[in-house]
């Protein structure tokens, strides 16, 4: 018995072509976004409305874990969600020190205790904007695009 193979038809390789000049695109990750929140039940939902819409996110606790998220980062978070008071910052050190450890991240500052002298002294020091708590998912969302994309 016999089994006859189809004939294998010989293409060029690239090369061959001429596809050597045209350059490789690097694929693009999914936009990151760390949430720094001392209430686990934001930071959940937080994750999840953003996880749903493509975007890898990161969650710290307090401050520690926050500088301990960007400084360990492959790559800077596209856009950082930064609770005003936490367990281990009341004040605008920690947004200071995301801003010097992430100088390219657009920081989004939650807080329940919004002013206009915490949202001069948060702009002043390079937040992209302050929102106030409770905020409507959907507006959060909104923002944390427009953020993502003022920053490209």
């Amino acid at each position: 018995m016999l089994t006859y193979l189809p004939r294998i038809q010989c293409f060029p390789t690239e090369p061959e072509l001429g596809m050597r000049n045209i350059p490789l695109m690097e694929k693009k990750s999914a936009p990151s976004v760390l949430v720094v929140d001392d209430e686990a039940l934001i930071r959940w939902s937080l994750a999840e409305m953003l996880g749903d819409r493509g975007y890898t996110v990161t969650e710290a606790g307090d401050g520690r874990m926050a500088v301990a998220a960007i400084e360990n980062a492959e790559a800077p978070f596209d856009v950082v969600l930064l609770d005003y008071r936490l367990p281990d910052s009341s004040d605008l050190r920690l947004l200071e020190k995301v801003r010097h450890l992430a100088p390219t991240s657009q920081v989004i500052m939650i807080t329940a205790h919004n002013s206009p002298e915490l949202a001069q002294g948060a702009a002043a020091l390079g937040a992209y904007r302050v929102i106030s708590k409770p905020f409507e998912v959907e507006s959060l969302a909104a923002l944390v695009k427009q953020a993502q994309t003022d920053r490209l």
